[in-house]
């Protein structure tokens, strides 16, 4: 299935060498503030080709709004969007030998197909999502809900979270130019031995409203989870202290409650902003561990599906040596779109309304 969503549905389509990829938005509400620059903004952020540390394949990644907004304000119809390709080269991809850890295989036994590039388990699918992301924003923003990210980590590089220097990240992503340069040197070095490395994604989103989710079907914190373990590269997810809960003692990892101008909020944060599958009010903070790029320049043992036969093949195609950098836009789209589903729930619209 490529829809998600039960209240904003979003279905992705189209293929990494196909003519275009695309996204339709049902459930928008109307007379919302999209303008087809920001929805192109967003794309600006994860476009390829634009350093050496990204794929150098060129796509101008222009977006094209065919349905559901007139004059940058929501109609309440399908937002329909379409982004044409413009660099594939099927000539990078042969056809015999899978890919190690990529999803050549598995693709063809379950479909009975070869997809050139990669089709619908290629990075080129999120074009699709990050669209559909600008529409979650535009769904969010009038409640002051802020996304952002930052890279916490990319291989032995790490850049722990500073809530208030959030608003001050280099273009990179990292709190300080000294990180930004320490992990470009990681990737740059991977990719010179035609190798790839790989690392952490931190989300964290602030001003959430108390009461999104449920606490068994529809769990905030499972659905987030779900929504960014369906990014490719993706092998892990955590909210709040994560797998280091695994190390606390209750008394530790409890997040004690304080009365902040008459309401009570949490006064520490290692629930990750979900208590019981509902958000507390506290921010969001979601990390995403992302593996090595699969397709790579060092030779691998695969098996060449034309003769039958093992065999060693090297990829010299257009990749991303690391997925982090790029990767990042897609995780704040797909934490946008959970949360406008759950904004728009009508139960707790209903909930919300009567608690003002």
């Amino acid at each position: 299935m490529d829809t998600f969503g039960r209240n904003l549905r979003t279905t992705c389509a189209g293929e990494s060498h196909g003519p275009a990829v695309g996204v339709i938005v049902d459930g928008v509400p109307p007379g919302l503030l999209l303008r087809t620059e920001d929805v192109q903004r967003a794309l600006d952020h994860r476009r390829p080709g634009t350093a050496p540390w990204t794929s150098p394949r060129r796509e101008p990644d222009t977006v094209e709004v065919l349905s559901g907004v007139l004059e940058g304000m929501t109609t309440g119809m399908p937002v329909m969007m379409v982004v044409r390709n413009a660099d594939a080269r099927d000539e990078d991809y042969p056809e015999g030998p899978v890919r190690p850890s990529h999803g050549d295989l598995v693709y063809r036994q379950r479909f009975g197909v070869v997809a050139p590039g990669g089709g619908r388990y290629s990075g080129r699918e999120t074009v699709s999502r990050v669209c559909a992301g600008a529409v979650a924003r535009a769904v969010l923003a009038p409640m002051g809900i802020i996304i952002r990210s930052h890279i916490a980590a990319i291989g032995t590089v790490k850049d722990p979270l500073d809530m208030d220097g959030l608003d001050k990240l280099t273009t990179f992503g990292t709190h300080t130019e000294e990180v930004a340069q320490a992990m470009q040197a990681e990737v740059l070095s991977a990719k010179d031995e035609g190798d790839s490395v790989g690392g952490v994604v931190e989300v964290v989103v602030t001003n959430v409203p108390l009461g999104l989710g449920s606490p068994v079907a529809g769990k905030l914190d499972a659905d987030l989870a779900s929504a960014c373990m369906s990014i490719g590269g993706v092998k892990g997810v955590e909210l709040g202290a994560g797998f280091a809960a695994t190390r606390m003692r209750g008394s530790e990892h409890n997040d004690p409650y304080r009365l902040v101008n008459g309401e009570m909020c949490p006064a520490t944060n290692n629930a990750g902003g979900v208590v019981a599958g509902i958000s507390t009010g506290a921010p969001l903070v979601v990390r995403l561990a992302v593996k090595p790029t699969a397709t790579i320049a060092k030779p691998q043992d695969t098996i060449d599906l034309t003769t039958g036969e093992e065999t060693s093949v090297t990829f010299g195609g257009r990749h991303d040596p690391c997925l982090v950098p790029r990767l990042r836009y897609v995780a704040e789209a797909m934490a946008a779109l959970v949360l406008a589903d759950h904004v728009l729930d009508p139960v707790w619209q209903r909930t919300s309304s009567r608690n003002e």
